[in-house]
């Protein structure tokens, strides 16, 4: 997210928006803070550096998944010359690697795919897009609303955009854009509830991925428009209830939410790669 201008920063200590040539901050009087912003950024403490993690992680599994899901499709794996269908996985593999919707849901009972859907992709170019996304918001939303609140942000509202399109009847579906859309929530809720220069820059900047989303899934035919906006919605949601670290820390609430999402989320991959793998080879194919 850019600043406002190209002399400003946010002060390392109190996060206010200061110019970069101060000799102390205005607000807590912190000394040379862009000299300290320099060195943070080659001392991160554990914390920042797991934070960081995460993000990396995220994008590790949807990638790993990704091979998987190529790796079970065999013969059946999308070779056109279409960008947007190449190297697609086979929907028998997406199945079995927990895609969801109403057929998954309804007909099979298979709830937990409410969670492992957000890790599988249809093709290509919709990881790469996806996992671009991530990379470029995720940081943001770390360091404004830290660790454990991005934790639940990211899990919660990828469970509730694929809830919201289950209840819209979409029979399959797959993709972390609920997840991210997530992001781009609680990212429009921070800068609108900041205010000021950089928060209205921030808020500006959050609803043009809002605009693009919005003209992007009624050109493209497949988009999951409900899973998107359900994502936005329960992450500017999430934003307003739990809060950004300017207005307050993190509390024991948030850190047993998030280790709740983070067994949650690793159980339920795990099950299903064992499961995928073993239907695979060593039960009969689906019908």
């Amino acid at each position: 997210m850019p600043h406002t201008k190209k002399n400003s920063m946010l002060c390392p200590n109190c996060r206010k928006l200061i110019s970069a040539d101060e000799l102390a901050c205005p607000y807590c009087g912190l000394s040379r803070p862009n000299l300290r912003r320099i060195i943070n950024f080659f001392s991160a403490s554990s914390e920042e550096r797991g934070s960081l993690n995460v993000v990396r992680a995220i994008i590790y599994t949807n990638i790993s998944f990704y091979v998987l899901s190529i790796l079970l499709s065999s013969s059946a794996v999308g070779l056109s010359a279409n960008p947007l269908t190449f190297l697609s996985p086979g929907g028998k593999s997406l199945f079995l690697l927990g895609a969801t919707g109403t057929i998954p849901i309804a007909e099979f009972n298979r709830w937990w795919t409410l969670v492992s859907a957000s890790f599988l992709h249809g093709g290509i170019l919709h990881i790469f897009f996806n996992m671009a996304a991530l990379g470029q918001l995720g940081p943001f939303v770390l360091r404004e609303y830290g660790f454990y609140r991005f934790v639940i942000i990211y899990i919660a509202t990828g469970i509730v955009g694929f809830f919201i399109s289950y209840l819209a009847n979409i029979p399959f579906t797959i993709g972390a854009s609920g997840s991210i859309c997530g992001l781009i929530g609680a990212i429009l809720y921070y800068g609108k509830s900041r205010g000021g220069l950089y928060g209205h820059a921030i808020y500006k900047q959050a609803m043009g991925w809002v605009v693009g989303l919005v003209i992007f899934g009624l050109l493209v035919a497949g988009i999951n428009n409900w899973a998107h906006g359900g994502g936005i919605i329960s992450g500017a949601l999430l934003g307003f209830l739990m809060g950004y670290r300017e207005k307050s820390g993190e509390t024991i609430i948030h850190q047993m939410f998030a280790m709740g999402c983070i067994l949650l989320t690793v159980v339920i991959l795990i099950w299903t790669v064992i499961a995928a793998i073993y239907y695979h080879f060593l039960l009969s194919p689906l019908s």
